[in-house]
């Protein structure tokens, strides 16, 4: 995937990546690696100059409906409530749009289930800015799981939020990756997230970004904080760190 034309960035080349069906994939690297072009790809949002992205068996020439996305900033709408903008997916989702009105009140129940799930309960009938960051990231999580897709893309969604939030989150997506059945791919610049939430780690190259390793993550579920304060756990973020700093050399 090249930007600005034939002499503009060579974002990713040679980027192979395979995710299976109910795994939790963390994507890790420097700086300007093409983790978002990374994103962007698998979702449909830009189409490869060259190869081919392949999701859940169907070859990959348009956004893909069955993706659900979480972003750094929530990007709330500020005139719909919480449980109003958890339910906006519906309105754009071909099979559910079709639905709504008649089943507005069985879809009202999904999304308070929803927002009950990541500690939300009572919040639905509040606006974006009566909320916290970190109440308007769960929010956000609801939105993307509401239409029940069988992707979830998760890009640097817990890193504008303080450390102690952060981590209530981290176990909120650990959660709902226990309960949902999504296969999620997360995009982090934090190795110790990516190693408390995934099953496996990608480390990307410098730019023109594509796949160094694979790490296999083999902690037990489900994994509680205090498994970031051991031994066995900041070894695998230290190789992980190590990789990632000879990466950003060898650019």
């Amino acid at each position: 995937m090249r930007y600005g034309g034939a002499d503009g960035t060579l974002a990713v080349s040679g980027l192979e990546m395979a995710v299976k069906r109910g795994e939790f994939a963390a994507v890790v690297g420097p700086s300007g690696c093409g983790k978002s072009t990374l994103m962007k790809l698998v979702t449909g949002l830009h189409i490869p100059q060259r190869g081919v992205v392949t999701v859940a068996g169907t070859h990959v020439t348009k956004p893909v409906s069955i993706v659900g996305m979480a972003f750094q900033n929530p990007t709330m709408l500020p005139w719909r409530t919480t449980l109003d903008n958890v339910l906006l997916p519906l309105e754009i989702v071909e099979k559910h749009k079709k639905r709504l009105r008649r089943h507005k009140k069985e879809y009202v129940e999904q999304a308070e289930h929803l927002l009950e799930t990541v500690g939300l309960k009572g919040f639905g009938s509040k606006y974006p800015w009566q909320l916290s960051g970190g109440m308007q990231q769960r929010a956000n999580l609801c939105r993307a799981l509401i239409h029940e897709p069988d992707l979830l893309m998760l890009d640097e969604p817990f890193g504008a939020l303080d450390a102690f939030t952060r981590e209530e989150l981290w176990q909120v997506i650990r959660d709902l990756h226990a309960s949902q059945d999504v296969t999620i791919v997360l995009v982090t610049h934090d190795l110790r997230e990516a190693v408390f939430l995934a099953d496996t780690v990608h480390v990307m190259s410098a730019r023109p970004g594509r796949i160094l390793k694979v790490h296999d993550i083999t902690f037990e579920r489900p994994r509680d904080i205090s498994l970031m304060y051991e031994s066995r756990f900041n070894d695998v973020v230290q190789a992980l760190r190590g990789e990632i700093a000879d990466a950003r050399v060898a650019a």
